[in-house]
């Protein structure tokens, strides 16, 4: 294991690497003591290069919310990423993805968040929740440059945050009192399923107690971090999956149906 790395070595690596379908070893077998402050480094720096060749973030992405996946991955907190311009779409306009480029790929059912004004750290949810003004459901396709999905929580922040695509269902926008857009965004459950059977079922508080908590986590995260962007107004953050993330492959058509909430399902064909 090598003693010492780049931040700028691994920067370049990652966007040369992007949507290539290339694998690599984790860095964190690579390079000692390799850990998410390390990551986040590199977090900031991809993003600078991809800026600067032309791509937009517009938001951040907060992977591993759901504690009931952390034992099959070895993860023990979560992680975020940002995500950019051209990852993100919307149904109406792509109501199917093309998974090139992606090793491993899985499919999330997700609920998104939009904030109209910045969260800060110290917040409470009741606080939180003000600054939302739409939510929609999506789809995140999330992908591993290590095979077989083993790495540490450092590995996969660095790496994209294993975001590869968010596809955006309708927007419902956030009416109501306080206390009931709060209970709308902790009580929903979703169904996951395809053509060919597989059904999986989660709650809004499988992503550590609801999207609102998953958002108190990341303003946090991000408020201890000094060398981490600070969240604005404008961006979407996608709060983690709500079920197990399951396999796809090409020919697969999967659904998300939503309950407690007003929002329409939506709908994705993988090419």
């Amino acid at each position: 294991m090598g003693k010492t790395w780049s931040t700028a070595q691994l920067s370049n690596e990652l966007v040369a690497l992007w949507r290539t379908g290339g694998q690599v070893e984790p860095f964190s077998r690579r390079f000692a003591q390799f850990d998410l402050a390390a990551a986040y480094d590199v977090v900031a720096e991809v993003a600078r290069l991809r800026r600067k060749l032309g791509e937009r973030t517009v938001g951040r992405k907060i992977g591993f919310t759901n504690r009931s996946i952390w034992g099959q991955l070895g993860i023990a907190a979560p992680i975020w990423n940002f995500i950019y311009d051209t990852t993100v779409s919307d149904t109406v306009a792509h109501q199917s993805i093309n998974l090139h480029g992606m090793p491993e790929p899985r499919i999330e059912p997700e609920m998104v968040l939009h904030l109209a004004s910045a969260p800060i750290p110290g917040m409470s949810t009741d606080d939180l929740v003000e600054c939302i003004d739409w939510v929609a459901p999506a789809f995140e396709i999330v992908f591993s440059i290590f095979a077989n999905w083993k790495f540490t929580a450092a590995d996969a922040a660095a790496a994209y945050g294993v975001h590869g695509a968010l596809i955006l269902g309708e927007r419902l926008h956030l009416t109501g009192s306080q206390p009931e857009r709060e209970e709308q965004l902790h009580s929903f459950t979703v169904e996951l399923g395809n053509e060919g059977g597989d059904l999986r079922h989660g709650r809004a508080t499988d992503v550590l107690g609801g999207p609102l908590e998953a958002l108190q986590f990341l303003t946090e995260e991000i408020g201890h971090r000094p060398e981490c962007e600070p969240l604005r107004p404008g961006e979407l953050v996608t709060t983690g999956t709500l079920t197990e993330a399951m396999p796809v492959k090409a020919g697969d058509v999967w659904s998300a149906r939503f309950g407690g909430i007003p929002v329409s399902p939506i709908t994705l064909r993988i090419k």
